[in-house]
């Protein structure tokens, strides 16, 4: 009876889960470092969507790429920070020997630059206007005076055409010189650099006011 024994293959022994979980962990790892690479890439991919029967390839992947413009979750990824992230990047951004660049790498945003971009678009209105009322009260303080908003159009052409264009010109530049680059992370660094512009605007206009019209 023993001699109808036959000893088991090591692969179905309790001894090869290891291996099987170590591959698992492999190929995690690989999946997460795909996803966080995406972060770079612009236009977003439309999170990892593939019609059935569609082939695998470079075009396709473009194809999908642009198709993610269209869609809001697309662009998910790049408002994924927190008030504590933005806080630390925007300090870092107004002390550059903080390593900005390396603290956005992992993980370029959009949220701050957007608001600090429409936040400094406002800011520009409201002390041109305060400007305006300032020369107009020194020179004739019995004139009514009321709130221009082709104020915030201009500054709105001037803060988002310099966080957007400009971003966009110096990638194109370097893709034509072949560095490699990303956009989205150009955008972000321009965007939160914009950061020390508010503190110059309350005392250039605090200046004024001093000197100009005591």
């Amino acid at each position: 009876m023993e001699e109808g024994y036959t000893s088991l293959p090591a692969s179905h022994l309790l001894g090869s889960v290891p291996a099987v979980i170590a591959e698992d962990k492999t190929t995690s790892v690989a999946s997460e470092a795909a996803s966080t690479a995406n972060l770079h890439l612009f236009p977003p991919s439309n999170g990892g969507y593939q019609a059935p029967g569609t082939p695998s390839g470079a075009d396709e992947q473009t194809t999908s790429s642009w198709q993610g413009v269209f869609s809001i979750s697309s662009y998910s990824s790049y408002f994924n920070v927190d008030t504590d992230v933005v806080v630390e990047r925007i300090i870092s951004s107004v002390y550059p020997m903080n390593d900005f660049y390396r603290k956005i790498d992992g993980n370029p945003d959009l949220y701050g630059p957007i608001w600090i971009s429409a936040t400094l678009m406002f800011m520009l209105a409201a002390l041109g206007n305060f400007g305006t009322y300032l020369m107009k009260k020194r020179n004739d303080s019995s004139t009514t005076w009321t709130f221009d908003v082709t104020y915030v159009e201009w500054s709105a052409c001037a803060i988002f055409g310099y966080m957007l264009a400009v971003p966009a010109a110096f990638y194109f530049l370097l893709q034509y010189f072949g560095f490699r680059t990303s956009l989205v992370r150009l955008w972000c660094m321009w965007g939160y650099s914009l950061f020390i512009f508010m503190p110059i605007c309350f005392a250039l206009a605090l200046f004024i006011k001093m000197f100009f019209f005591p």
